[in-house]
Order: C-alpha cells, then sequence, then structure tokens
C-alpha cells in the first residue's frame, strides 16, 4: 500500500518519527516521505541523518496552522498523525495550549487532509484517552473522536481515518526508563507509588500497528496493540538493581494503572492474534463485517489495562533490552 507513494508524519521529529521514517523508507521505498513540524532545530539535526536522500523532506508548519497544513498536504496520500502536546504535567499547566494543539490541531488536520484528498490517515493516541484523568487524556480522547467521526464528516471523499493507540513507549524520550537511567549515580530512584503499572511498548512495535492500521482500516477502527506490563518497582530494579528506591507520591493527574480499553469500549471491541480492534460505536459500523475481519467480540466486562493484563514483562527481559538499546535510550 505504502510503495512508491508520498507520506506526511506530523510532529514527525519526535521519538516516533526518528523509528517511524526509516523503518519505511527501507520497507515501503516511498516516493516522498515528508516530516512536519515547527521545531526548524530538530528538523536540521534529523536532516543530517539522511544526507541527500531525495525522499525524505522537511516542511515547517504548525498543525495548528491549517493553511499551512493544507500546503503541505498538496499531493499526500497517507498521513501519520504524531503531533501533540503530551506531558501531563505541562498539559495540566497550561491547559489553553494543549487544546489549542492536540483539539485544534486535530480538527485542522480532518479538513485538511479531505480537502486534499488524502487516502488514509493513522492518528497516533495514548492509554490516556481511555477513561481520561487528566487534560492530556480528555485532549486526546477527544482527538481520537474527531478522527473517527472524520470518516463521516468526509462524505463521498475518499479519507478514511484511524487510531492507534499505546502506552508507555520504551526508552522514548522523557519516559521512565531514561529518567531512572539519568539517576544511576545518585544511588536513588524516585516512585510514585509501588503499586503502578505501566504497558512496555517498543518504537519498532508502535510502527508495526500504524502500518497494521494502514493496511486494514475500513475507517473508524482504534488499533490496540497487545503488550505486556511492569510494576514500576520491577522497572527500577531492572535499571538500578543497587539503587534504593524512594516513594514520592503520584503527580498531578497521573494514573496508578494505564487503560487502553473501557469497560465502555467491550460492546464494540474485536480480539485477533496480536491486537485488540475497537470499532466505531456510531452508524452501526460496529457491526459491518468488513471492519469486523473475522475478529472475535470480547467479553461484555472486558477491559485491557496494565494490572489485569495476562501478559508481564520481567526484570531480566528489561535489563537485556536496556543493554541492547542503550546507546538510543532518550535520544529521541
Amino acid at each position: 500500500m505504502l510503495e512508491n507513494s508520498s507520506i506526511l508524519i506530523t510532529g514527525g521529529t519526535g521519538s516516533f518519527g526518528h523509528s517511524f521514517v526509516p523503518m519505511t523508507l527501507e520497507k515501503y521505498n516511498p516516493r516522498r516521505l515528508v516530516i512536519y513540524s515547527r521545531d526548524e532545530m530538530k528538523q536540521w539535526e534529523m536532516a543530517k541523518l539522511y544526507g541527500d536522500d531525495e525522499r525524505v523532506r522537511f516542511f515547517i508548519g504548525d498543525v495548528r496552522d491549517k493553511d499551512r497544513l493544507t500546503r503541505a498536504l498538496n499531493s499526500i496520500d497517507y498521513v501519520v498523525h504524531a503531533a501533540a502536546t503530551k506531558i501531563v504535567p505541562t498539559a495540566e499547566y497550561n491547559p489553553f495550549e494543549c487544546v489549542k494543539t492536540n483539539v485544534n490541531g486535530a480538527m485542522n488536520l480532518v479538513d485538511a487532509c479531505i480537502d486534499q484528498g488524502v487516502k488514509r490517515v493513522v492518528a497516533l493516541s495514548t492509554d490516556k484517552a481511555s477513561s481520561p484523568a487528566n487534560l492530556y487524556g480528555a485532549t486526546k480522547l477527544a482527538s481520537d473522536k474527531l478522527f473517527i467521526a472524520g470518516n463521516s464528516y468526509a462524505g463521498e471523499a475518499d479519507t478514511r481515518f484511524s487510531v492507534v493507540r499505546y502506552g508507555n513507549v520504551m526508552g522514548s524520550r522523557g519516559s521512565v526508563i531514561p529518567f531512572f537511567l539519568s539517576l544511576i549515580k545518585k544511588g536513588e530512584l524516585p516512585i510514585t507509588d509501588e503499586r503502578m503499572t505501566r504497558f512496555m511498548i517498543t518504537l519498532e512495535q508502535g510502527v508495526d500497528l500504524v502500518w497494521k492500521a494502514f493496511e486494514d482500516s475500513v475507517g473508524g477502527e482504534i488499533y490496540v496493540k497487545k503488550i505486556p506490563s511492569m510494576n514500576i518497582t520491577d522497572i527500577a530494579r531492572a535499571v538500578g538493581p543497587e539503587a534504593k528506591q524512594k516513594i514520592i507520591g503520584i503527580r498531578p493527574g497521573e494514573k496508578l494503572h494505564e487503560q487502553m480499553i473501557a469497560p465502555e469500549d467491550a460492546p464494540y471491541t474485536y480480539e485477533y492474534e496480536d491486537y485488540y480492534k475497537i470499532l466505531p460505536a456510531i452508524h452501526n459500523w460496529s457491526l459491518d463485517p468488513s471492519r469486523i475481519n473475522n475478529g472475535k467480540l470480547v467479553d461484555p466486562d472486558f477491559t485491557y489495562c496494565s494490572d489485569n493484563n495476562a501478559d508481564w514483562m520481567t526484570v531480566e527481559t528489561l535489563r537485556e533490552w536496556i543493554a541492547a538499546n542503550l546507546e538510543k535510550i532518550g535520544k529521541v
């Protein structure tokens, strides 16, 4: 599907973009891959990684600017929407800015993609959008709803929208593993709550899920990867086995456990070999055989949370992953 196509990724200089771009170039050899973001320094640094590769283009712009988006999307076939204000405390203290990017930006992208005849759009979501407890989660829930409804809003246009949702990305910039690694020399690691659990997914798995959404989606689906969980204290043990663990309390807006599928989603959720798919509740799309595509409807009381997960990552497995990826952890 993506071979010899034109692809644009918003927020493409972030952690996801740094994995999506090289992996997609290698697997699909697109005609053009456009990184759309607002930080010129990050674009300049990223451009050095690709030298004279004419397939890779850079476009300065903000998802808040609909006119700029419309220009950037000219002749684009596929879009990955990764741009977001996503640091929980930052969103709590800067709510207007979070809404402008995560909600208004999503509306701008839906409109611009329809107007420019983009074929498929996959938006990145987060566990925090499921039963949100903070502003970031609430804005991403709104964003998810906008992209789902975009399939109806498009009318006779061929543009189709879907969403992928996943939790803590292992080793990404600003996440817990590089944070703990930066504190090892102090001999003490801060633990918000010893009961806290988190889903664990690699950036490569996140990219695979986006590719799956492009290949499989009819429009309006939310894809959720099956991934293992870990307790926060075990993550700390994997990073610093000799370090003391100090309980500091949960930050404003932070959840004790990550949830990716809420009980309210169960009537519309189908299970597959290595992922779940939440179908749209609107227009009876959840009953559409082409969207169900041989999936198995989950139990009526089903939830997918990091504390009730059947799959758990061991301390040894995480320690091996850290050793194998140490040079790139926290870099992007």
